[in-house]
């Protein structure tokens, strides 16, 4: 917290960074920092333990314990029991188009014609405190602003519902202080957005939608459900207002669906499939388990833990009347009608005959594409019919490896990976363009954790047989910033931050210890 941080008048225990952006600085108002305050000092400990639960989880998963099926919860699996019936503007979810939280991206995605619009607060987003305001500005801004023709969050038009992505349970703000403790990443975001929003959103004939990043426990779900209930009664609003889906993304929420339904069924709508980060998240979690080493997910073959994962994934939303929504798609046409339509349409058409509801694309050139998918297959805005009852999916299955080899070229791709996206990142970029696809902070996990995990276990042996050595990575990693050099110059170069995103990755890689997220050592150094 700099020295120039503002106390608020009306609480001197509240502390905050001001922002040099006048309009981005009227969020913060007293009554606003308060809502947070009561939030954070009533909810606050309670994550810092279960935080706490994931490291014990961690150390037990190292120690060889397997993941699976909760026994304390199976006649929970085992009831007749339904979700939350969606909200009327929720209740088509065909295409969602995933965008970070800013003026212009909204306005574009606003524009595209796909069913739900979700401003991404978190992997897409770089969290500066002067774009996480602005972001949060550009919100407040769209939904107050009946005058903005095609922006209207109402209407009788077909127009995008609007949902935010809050940032995980696991990351802190820094810029905001209760009681001299950095205020909860998750909840800041959450209540600055609903305490803001959620009336204008009631008027207008829809509601404070939120997607939830990152659980990992259907404990952790509860948390989510309670801060609801809180702040639905401090701010006056009816219980149930608001509505969510939460992201299937970390291997031990995949163990936990049925539950983490159940526990947020005043507020759950759906699940959605986080593919990137829960590969990223599988990884992480057998961090010390040889047998656990995965080949290069470029040369995944068989069907694997995550065809797994999908596949119980429609079967437990559909039991329980929930939407299930299929991958982000994050690839970037050149032009209309290209052979990368054809092949999205492909992909999306066989998410659709799988029985997931919806999916995301990342790019507002994919939506029609998308749409069309769907559409070829849904006669109705979902398909909860297909309940997939002879469906059995075991604990092994959500284990499997997928069979495939580690090549030069797949560690030459995670390095370039991790180094261009970092460089953005650091400067304040979280979705980056590299190789035709909108990358975001999933991608360079993946790429770290795949080079950590071949480097420091004796199964990250190349297709010839020879060792993934840190010398070797380190070497492609040398090699790589020497061309990126002469192809753009000394001055780019250290102005697009190379050198540091190259101590930050071989940093991470060289590392007996795996680092939990990229985003921790690296954070400090954003503003």
């Amino acid at each position: 917290m700099p020295n120039t941080a503002v106390i608020c008048p009306d609480d001197p225990g509240i502390h905050f960074t001001p922002s040099a952006d006048a309009s981005a600085a009227s969020l913060l108002t007293s009554g606003a920092l308060q809502f947070v305050a009561e939030l954070e000092r009533r909810f606050g400990s309670r994550r810092q333990q279960l935080l706490g639960l994931r490291e014990d989880r961690q150390q037990r998963l190292n120690e060889g314990e397997q993941p699976g099926f909760r026994i304390e919860t199976a006649e929970l699996r085992d009831a007749q029991w339904q979700a939350k019936t969606a909200p009327a503007d929720l209740r088509e979810r065909h295409v969602e188009l995933l965008v970070p939280a800013g003026r212009t991206s909204l306005e574009q995605a606003f524009a595209s014609g796909a069913s739900t619009v979700i401003a991404d607060l978190e992997d897409s987003h770089a969290p500066t405190w002067q774009r996480t305001l602005a972001g949060q500005h550009a919100l407040k801004e769209l939904i107050g602003s009946r005058r903005r023709a095609g922006l209207a969050v109402s209407g009788s038009a077909p127009r995008p519902t609007l949902m935010l992505r809050p940032r995980g349970w696991h990351l802190l703000e820094h810029n905001l202080r209760i009681d001299d403790r950095p205020v909860s990443a998750s909840l800041f975001d959450f209540a600055l957005y609903l305490y803001h929003n959620a009336h204008n959103l009631r008027e207008q004939g829809s509601g404070p939608y939120f997607c939830l990043p990152k659980l990992e426990s259907y404990v952790e779900a509860q948390l989510w459900a309670d801060l609801f209930a809180c702040a639905e009664e401090s701010l006056g609003l009816s219980h149930g207002r608001i509505s969510c889906s939460v992201l299937i993304e970390t291997l031990p929420a995949v163990f936990e669906m049925e539950e983490i339904l159940f526990t947020l069924r005043d507020y759950a709508v759906g699940l959605n499939f986080g593919r990137q980060d829960h590969l990223f998240s599988f990884i992480k979690r057998f961090q010390a388990i040889p047998e656990r080493v995965l080949p290069e997910t470029g040369q995944f073959s068989g069907a694997g833990f995550q065809h797994a994962c999908s596949r119980l994934l429609v079967q437990t939303c559909h039991r329980r009347g929930a939407h299930a929504i299929g991958c982000l798609s994050t690839q970037i046409p050149d032009r209309p009608g290209d052979d990368l339509e054809n092949t999205l349409r492909q992909q999306k058409t066989g998410e659709a005959e799988a029985g997931f509801d919806g999916t995301w694309v990342a790019h507002s050139g994919l939506v029609r594409a998308a749409r069309e998918a769907f559409e070829s297959v849904l006669s109705a805005p979902h398909q909860f019919d297909r309940q997939l009852d002879d469906l059995r999916i075991t604990e092994s299955d959500l284990l499997c490896v997928p069979e495939g080899r580690i090549t030069a070229h797949g560690i030459d791709l995670h390095v370039r990976t991790g180094l261009h996206y970092l460089s953005s990142w650091l400067d304040g970029e979280a979705s980056v363009a590299i190789d035709n696809r909108l990358r975001d902070i999933a991608d360079a996990e993946i790429a770290r954790a795949q080079l950590w995990q071949w480097v420091h276990h004796p199964g990250g042996r190349l297709d010839d047989n020879s060792p993934v050595t840190y010398e070797m990575v380190d070497s492609i990693l040398q090699q790589a910033l020497q061309e990126i050099r002469l192809e753009i110059g000394e001055a780019a170069y250290q102005a697009q931050h190379y050198p540091a995103a190259a101590e930050l990755l071989g940093g991470v890689i060289a590392s007996d210890r795996f680092e939990e997220f990229l985003t921790q050592p690296a954070g400090h150094r954003l503003a």
